[in-house]
């Protein structure tokens, strides 16, 4: 249990506070985050949370929380949790429906898609205050002919690929990103599967399926 310094007979004390009031992120009016930390609730310790509302199709972006573990508790909609596991170099997804939960170790990456609409969420942590490293912010800054040099690819491919990310992601796809037509086909079982929201986006065979189970994730979106 962490240890509390709190002085409980200070008038600044505080034990409410309405998530409504920090908003930490907004895609639109379906996709949004409001934060929940130390700096809004002092007597918190070592919590904290983030409050998720997405729509279907939406995903929040591969990242990590450096200094904490996470753990996802779906409230409505329904949601897959995926975890890259850095010891197994596996991707395991959790379908998680209202009542169910996903936990994420600390420094491990992660991303979440959401298979319906009115999706609510709650991720909780183990820090006063999360740090969020994403990868969107990577892509975006790397320098292009390091990345080439190091992964033998075509530099001027990657600067083309690359460009339109211009600031954190957050809530993927961003506002102006506009679905190329698909070459791949797509069966109609398929396509009528609440969890095959993007093209090529296989719905997992089991509560835990691995990489195989997810083909050409996100590869249906990219912005003109």
């Amino acid at each position: 249990m962490a240890v509390s310094y709190m002085d409980f007979t200070s008038p600044s004390v505080q034990y409410f506070f309405d998530l409504s009031k920090n908003r930490s992120f907004t895609k639109d009016g379906r996709n949004y985050i409001n934060a929940l930390g130390i700096d809004q609730l002092n007597t918190l310790g070592n919590v904290s949370l983030l409050d998720i509302y997405m729509s279907r199709g939406n995903v929040v972006e591969p990242h990590i929380h450096q200094n904490a573990s996470e753990l996802v508790y779906c409230i409505a909609g329904g949601e897959i949790v995926s975890i890259l596991n850095p010891f197994t170099k596996t991707v395991l997804n959790f379908k998680i429906a209202p009542g169910q939960v996903a936990n994420i170790p600390q420094g491990w990456f992660h991303w979440e898609l959401a298979t319906e609409d009115n999706t609510h969420l709650l991720a909780i942590f183990d820090a006063p205050v999360p740090e969020f490293i994403a990868v969107s912010d990577f892509l975006r800054l790397a320098p292009r002919n390091m990345l080439a040099h190091t992964y033998c690819l075509d530099e001027a491919l990657i600067a083309q690929a690359l460009a339109p990310i211009k600031s954190t992601t957050t809530i993927g796809p961003p506002v102006d990103c506009v679905p190329k037509p698909q070459q791949r086909h797509v069966d109609a079982g398929q396509a009528q599967h609440p969890h095959a929201v993007y093209p090529g986006y296989a719905a997992p065979s089991s509560p835990e399926s691995r990489t195989s189970d997810y083909p050409g994730i996100g590869n249906g979106f990219n912005r003109r």
